[in-house]
């Protein structure tokens, strides 16, 4: 397997109002294909770690690698094309725009990365629709979809470049069970199709169903094991 995402010694500090050590010494790897969950006590810092690696924060030591490429130390610039075509993101609030469609919400990163044609991209996001299920409501204005499906259309906007790693904080955290049940099998087909999935949770049922766990507390890695199947 390919390894997509290298994180070696990690560290970072919080100054306000002292110096704190947020993230202490990180190191691990993820492979290509592979459903990560990073689980552990609210302030353990793991959404801190998600956001290093989503390339959002870049004041920290140690070095990221994703997708062949260094991302520690580049340009503003360069992080927000690199994150825009091999990163897609689905948060605990979907942030779908509620003014506009269901289609045109997903076609928004698309039309940002500027790669293909307004047409392909149209056809890439009814393709994104009708995977998670979502393509009969292309035309109804995302206000009007329940929770459980403006998170559907979530994951679809942040599938519609194709990413080379889904990164999820939280991505249940505000459905029922019904709901996440739905959104995890989502994330789940999509990882056996081969996309490289991390996820922040607290659900311990989500955990499980991952291909494995690494859990943290205080900032650093104590555990990581894989689930058996």
């Amino acid at each position: 397997m390919a390894t997509v995402l290298s994180a070696r010694q990690l560290n970072k500090y919080f100054y306000d109002p002292e110096k704190f050590q947020v993230l202490n010494d990180v190191t691990f790897d993820v492979q290509a294909g592979e459903f990560l969950a990073i689980v552990g006590k609210s302030g353990c810092g793991k959404s801190t770690l998600l956001y290093l690696l989503s390339t959002m924060d870049t004041e920290y030591d140690g070095q990221i690698e994703m997708a062949g490429t260094k991302v520690t130390g580049r340009s503003q610039d360069f992080l927000a094309h690199f994150r825009n075509e091999h990163l897609g993101f689905v948060f605990q609030f979907h942030f779908l725009l509620p003014e506009f469609s269901v289609l045109q919400n997903v076609m928004l990163p698309g039309l940002k990365l500027g790669k293909y044609s307004d047409k392909e991209i149209e056809e890439r996001a009814m393709d994104k629709l009708r995977l998670i299920g979502m393509a009969d409501y292309a035309r109804k204005p995302a206000s009007k979809l329940s929770g459980g499906q403006q998170q559907r259309v979530a994951i679809a906007r942040a599938l519609i470049n194709d990413p080379t790693i889904i990164m999820g904080d939280e991505p249940t955290g505000n459905l029922d069970r019904a709901n996440t049940e739905n959104v995890f099998e989502i994330f789940r087909d999509l990882a056996q199709k081969g996309q490289t999935i991390i996820a922040v949770t607290h659900d311990p049922d989500f955990a499980a169903g991952t291909d494995r766990v690494i859990e943290m507390s205080d900032g650093m890695i104590i555990a990581s094991h894989e689930n058996k199947v």
